[in-house]
């Protein structure tokens, strides 16, 4: 990928930090690694701001969208026209880009589509199997205007082409970064936080009812009676929707919880919005990375990528991201809403080390893989390819691989 006369401007529209989001910390690392690629493109940020939001976003922000305002995702649009912008990464997901309950469905991703005239490369962070007719409407439009449409899971581009009927050729697949991260220093972060000879069990991210703790948690005694010095670590706050709607309702059943199954000595809580460097420290002194999610549609799951690039043993339940990056024993899937397939899972993982250590090298090889400056170069190819109106994807073979010549 080589044009020395110009530097490619690229202006992302998504979520963005200081907004507690995971969509929004996947865009600023994805911004950072496209940048730091050959030729060092340009960045630009649209911004969509949650209702009554007031944040100091950094410099490269230069338009915030009101997401409970439909008009400012057109405005948004007309603005980014007027830029010295070459390409527009949108990056998806239903929450950010309209509303969507049984009752009233708005799709304001449709409204920013129908007034922008750059070419624009689709993010789908979710994509959902037989869909609702409102929602295939929605994810066809997005592609048939957009000149690509990237998928972070290899089984999210089938359903897409199987469900949706999308064009293939328009459909690539690039995995989900992480931070390259290397496998070491357990016992020096175990002490630093206290707990030098605890086994960590850990799931970090926003916690919402969606993640399932409980059946984690449900699953403590039957781990606790084979091996008694585990620690649960659940890191990270309440998502801050959830919180606006329910406060910490959720997070109160799960100590309510705790208190009726008499497990409180092995359960903490790091509750506060998690910089990358603590989730990184968090992870690297853990002994099994668990995800417990309850939405078997899932189709990305920033950190079990996060796991996976660390190193971990893992186990998790059996959603669509799991399912594909867990494949070839590089960890343990256990049932749905089952907190005796979690807890034995995760004793056959505690009572041999051997292996334990075979699923933390085969998680190590896949992941290191995914770190950002490898998909941070594919990113730039992709948006490249697409300013210079090239073939994005081979249409022999894997029709989801992305060109790179």
């Amino acid at each position: 990928m080589s044009n020395a006369s110009h530097r490619m401007q690229v202006a992302f529209v998504s979520s963005y930090p200081p907004r507690e989001c995971g969509i929004g910390t996947f865009t600023q690392d994805l911004a950072n690694a496209t940048r730091n690629t050959d030729g060092r493109p340009e960045v630009r940020i649209a911004a969509i701001n949650e209702a009554g939001g007031l944040h100091r976003y950094p410099s490269e922000v230069i338009f915030r969208i009101d997401q409970g305002r439909p008009e400012t995702y057109a405005e948004a649009a007309r603005f980014l026209n007027r830029q010295p912008v070459d390409v527009v990464s949108v990056q998806h997901e239903f929450g950010r880009f309209g509303v969507w309950h049984d009752y009233l469905r708005e799709d304001h991703l449709a409204i920013f589509l129908d007034e922008i005239q750059k070419p624009v490369v689709t993010t789908l962070h979710t994509i959902l199997p037989s869909p609702h007719p409102t929602v295939k409407v929605s994810i066809r439009n997005a592609i048939d205007k957009s000149a690509a449409a990237m998928v972070m899971a290899k089984v999210g581009a089938m359903i897409l082409t199987d469900d949706y009927q999308a064009p293939p050729e328009k459909i690539v697949y690039i995995p989900h970064g992480m931070p390259e991260i290397k496998p070491s220093g357990r016992k020096r972060l175990k002490a630093q936080l206290g707990v030098p000879d605890r086994t960590i069990i850990s799931t970090f991210g926003l916690i919402s009812p969606g993640k399932g703790l409980e059946y984690m948690i449900q699953a403590l005694p039957k781990i606790v009676d084979r091996h008694p010095d585990v620690l649960y670590l659940i890191a990270g706050e309440t998502h801050p929707d959830l919180r606006r709607h329910e406060g910490e309702a959720y997070r109160n059943r799960l100590q309510q919880l705790i208190e009726e199954l008499g497990v409180g000595r092995h359960v903490a809580f790091v509750n506060h919005y998690l910089s990358k460097q603590e989730i990184i420290d968090y992870l690297l002194a853990s002994d099994i990375y668990v995800t417990p999610y309850l939405d078997r549609n899932q189709i990305t799951s920033g950190t079990l990528t996060y796991a996976l690039g660390a190193g971990k043993a893992i186990v998790s339940t059996p959603y669509v991201h799991a399912t594909e990056v867990l494949a070839e024993h590089r960890g343990i899937l256990a049932e749905f809403r089952s907190s005796d397939s979690l807890a034995n899972s995760i004793n056959l993982i505690l009572d041999s080390p051997d292996e334990k250590q075979k699923l933390e090298q085969a998680a190590y090889e896949y992941g290191n893989q995914m770190a950002w400056p490898h998909v941070g170069r594919d990113f730039a190819i992709l948006l490249r390819r697409v300013v210079e109106g090239k073939p994005v994807v081979y249409t022999d073979g894997d029709p989801y691989r992305l060109i790179k010549e």
